[in-house]
């Protein structure tokens, strides 16, 4: 792809559009991918590794795939919980549009495609669910979970899957670190190299702002 990256809003490399067989929520599926989105030819390793290390969802509520590339996490949460509305976020235009592709050919009409500035303000998640994309960098990675993560609805939980040797266990302990009121943090899984990372809310946010550390 040259200089263009999953995470580029407007991919210039060939669409290349192509149909893959998937296995979503013990479901066999054909789905729609092209060039310029994440792991275009597969389910890749962490998302796998994700979505075996969950729990079901809630059954109802609002739900954010946060990073959603074709769709694989987004579209495994609307199958398995058809009342809840499940957001699909992502800076990368071709992603939503294979989302809109993906969720109208398997008939999930409760998945809404929608770029970070574009979800509104007074929504909470009952949960959060993101193979996060670590090569933007530390400081974008850091900014995004800032933003996010404290959208939690209470007693709900964000589920994230980091390699190991892409510096899951330092992302463990900044999250620990910055999301101590009102949080825990722990690994919840180890699978093929990645680690599943669980942030729980317990209760009302704190009163005073968050202050994570530095990156």
């Amino acid at each position: 792809m040259g200089s263009d990256h999953y995470f580029s809003a407007s991919p210039a490399s060939p669409e290349s559009l192509r149909r893959i067989r998937v296995t979503l929520a013990g479901r066999d599926l054909e789905v729609t991918t092209a060039g310029g989105v994440f792991s275009p030819d597969h389910v890749d390793s962490g998302t796998a590794v994700l979505l075996s290390n969950t729990p079901p969802p809630p059954p109802s509520g609002n739900f954010l795939d946060l990073g959603c590339g074709w769709g694989p996490i987004a579209l495994s949460l609307a199958l398995d919980a058809p009342h809840a509305t499940v957001w699909a976020v992502d800076v990368n235009e071709r992603a939503l549009d294979l989302v809109r592709r993906n969720a109208e050919a398997l008939g999930l009409p409760n998945v809404n495609t929608a770029r970070p500035d574009d979800v509104p303000h007074d929504i909470v998640f009952r949960t959060i669910r993101s193979n996060p994309p670590i090569r933007v960098g530390k400081n974008e990675l850091h900014g995004m979970l800032e933003r996010w993560i404290p959208r939690l609805d209470e007693r709900s939980d964000a589920w994230l899957v980091v390699q190991r040797n892409l510096g899951s266990d330092s992302l463990q302990r900044w999250l620990a670190a910055g999301f101590d009121r009102g949080y825990s943090v722990h690994r919840a899984a180890t699978a093929r190299g990645f680690r599943v990372l669980r942030v729980r809310r317990h209760g009302s946010p704190p009163s005073e702002p968050i202050e994570l550390p530095a990156s």
